[in-house]
């Protein structure tokens, strides 16, 4: 249980986010979560649950100003996830320099200002949760800007992991995940999509916001992980 214990989860108005927030606070925890969109951010807070301590924060993880002055604000606490990130993909050669300085921009350089302004605000027997990807371990065409940004994250998380000590520092690496990020996607394409991918997997499915966050509070508990990626990918990495 968590009762007694904040958890601050940048990325929680939707998606993974959104369901370890929900799951923290049926374990007692007090809820801190942020992100971009006041809209989602409302909604998230009702989602969570009648009775649950929420509060919320509008946040861009690319302005380090920003993420100094949320961390600095939101006081002392006990576990960080830092789930928010924009992805893209598409052909090395063809995708302006730009949108790979984006992607960086998002998902590297926004969870390492979190970890960098959060640490000092952490509880030492408290822990940092990061999100890498299963593209960092299985290389796919088009994915040559995503394997690196996520390939970047998972090693500082497990140098983090010593030089943070004894806070404890994890990452987590999705496969395909069933989640609003996709929402952008013609139905039609997107579940021809999940169903292609659920016929290679092991598993025989894609994944779901509750498979990852299991993970996300498997590592908030376990006291002797740190330093660990956990590959929550359906058996992505092995085909």
């Amino acid at each position: 249980m968590l009762t007694g214990q904040k958890v601050v989860i940048v990325g929680g108005s939707s998606g993974i986010g959104l369901e370890t927030a929900r799951r923290a606070a049926a374990e007692g925890a007090e809820i801190v979560i942020a992100s971009r969109s006041r809209h989602k951010l409302e909604q998230a807070k009702s989602a969570i649950g009648t009775g649950a301590k929420v509060t919320s924060h509008i946040l861009d993880v690319t302005d380090e100003e920003q993420m100094r002055l949320f961390f600095e604000q939101t006081g002392t606490f006990d576990h960080l996830v830092v789930s928010a990130a924009e992805t893209s993909g598409g052909p090395f050669l063809a995708t302006p320099t730009s949108t790979a300085r984006s992607l960086f921009e998002n998902k590297f350089w926004g969870q390492y200002y979190a970890a960098k302004y959060a640490a000092p605000m952490l509880n030492p027997n408290g822990s940092i949760t990061l999100f890498s990807g299963v593209v960092a371990f299985k290389s796919m065409i088009g994915s040559s800007m995503l394997g690196a940004v996520n390939a970047a994250v998972a090693n500082l998380g497990r140098t983090l992991a010593l030089e943070l000590a004894p806070l404890r520092v994890n990452v987590v690496s999705p496969g395909i995940i069933d989640t609003p990020s996709r929402a952008g996607m013609a139905e039609e394409s997107r579940n021809a999509f999940y169903s292609s991918t659920a016929a290679k997997l092991p598993v025989q499915r894609v994944g779901t916001a509750a498979d990852v966050a299991e993970g996300v509070l498997y590592l908030i508990h376990n006291g002797f992980t740190t330093g660990t990626v956990i590959h929550i990918d359906g058996g992505h990495s092995l085909i």
